[in-house]
């Protein structure tokens, strides 16, 4: 009855989905999708009380699942970026500024008091909420706030510096 009512419909249903999904051939392969999920399904349904509509329905849904697949598949030019990342990560002269980078950093951070220095390790390193550190150190939120607001700047001010 409902592949039937899919095939007399057909260019009804086709009009309608490629308003809705804004292309004629995405609206064939839901259609196909449809029928073929219509075949292995046992039976057919009685009850329905509108069977237009819920084909429709049918076919939406499909149209939906198929475009929320396509959406976690990777483009090619993804792919292509996540293989260059790979041979550039490898790249002897990348990893000898990374690692002058760091020691940069590192740098910087002895500079700190050792309390803003502590502060900043508490946040960025160990991911401690704000709250914990304040509790810990005996000082206000705002406090740790003002202590990494002054590391940060530091920090870039120092990085800045060694990068030019």
């Amino acid at each position: 009855m409902l592949r039937q009512l899919l095939a007399d419909d057909y260019d009804d249903l086709k009009l309608r989905l490629t308003r809705r999904l804004g292309s004629t051939e995405f609206a064939s392969e839901v259609l196909h999708e449809t029928w073929l999920r219509l075949e292995r399904q046992p039976g057919e349904p009685s009850l329905l009380r509108n069977p237009r509509a819920y084909l429709f329905r049918v076919a939406l849904n499909i149209a939906k699942d198929r475009r929320q697949a396509d959406s976690r598949r990777l483009t090619l030019a993804e792919i292509d970026a996540l293989r260059r990342a790979d041979r550039d990560e490898l790249d002897p002269a990348r990893i000898a500024t990374a690692r002058a980078d760091i020691e940069s950093l590192i740098d910087a951070l002895q500079e700190l008091p050792d309390r803003c220095r502590a502060i900043f390790v508490a946040a960025r390193v160990e991911e401690l909420p704000h709250r914990d550190i304040a509790q810990h150190f005996g000082i206000s939120t705002r406090m740790v706030e003002r202590e990494l607001r002054r590391a940060l700047a530091h920090c870039r001010a120092r990085l800045e510096i060694n990068l030019s």
